[in-house]
């Protein structure tokens, strides 16, 4: 467990809102110099606390107006492995998340397509012939917020 300070969580959550602001303007903002502000993130790096940054497309504007949130259960455990199902499922561009869970379903994949005849292709051709792919729930999604998380609600998180 890393022990975080209140300058540490600040700039977690100031990276959690936009990962692109640089050293410099986080230390201004937060009364640290650009390397002294540098030396805290790569910090939190190397401890595995922030995982890379990532660029957050609209896939809607890319013309993926449907998202949808499948559960999948294996048809027969055992007899094909978890990685194989990976593997495969993963290799669907469509295919955003692969999630292995405990529930209902083994795995929850977020899936993209153009509409719902294109989700119904992707489906039906792609992940429903997958090594064993079983039953499948499907969730549209209709609208996503992406809030803070627990970050900003408790005052000591992490440490």
């Amino acid at each position: 467990m890393t022990a975080l300070d209140e300058i540490d969580r600040q700039l977690i959550l100031a990276l959690a809102r936009d990962a692109t602001q640089s050293a410099a303007v986080l230390g201004q903002r937060y009364g640290l110099s650009q390397p002294a502000t540098w030396r805290r993130i790569r910090r939190l790096e190397e401890a595995r606390i922030l995982k890379g940054r990532r660029l957050r497309l609209d896939a809607e504007k890319l013309g993926f107006g449907v998202t949808v949130f499948l559960g999948v259960k294996l048809a027969i455990k055992g007899r094909v492995s978890l990685e194989d199902f990976e593997r495969a499922v993963s290799a669907i561009p469509e295919v955003q998340t692969v999630e292995h869970v405990l529930g209902l379903y083994d795995y929850r994949l977020r899936v993209v397509a153009r509409d719902l005849p294109d989700f119904e292709r992707v489906l039906r051709r792609r992940i429903m012939t997958l090594p064993g792919a079983g039953e499948v729930e499907a969730n549209v999604l209709l609208s996503e917020e992406r809030l803070p998380g627990p970050l900003s609600a408790s005052p000591d998180p992490i440490a």
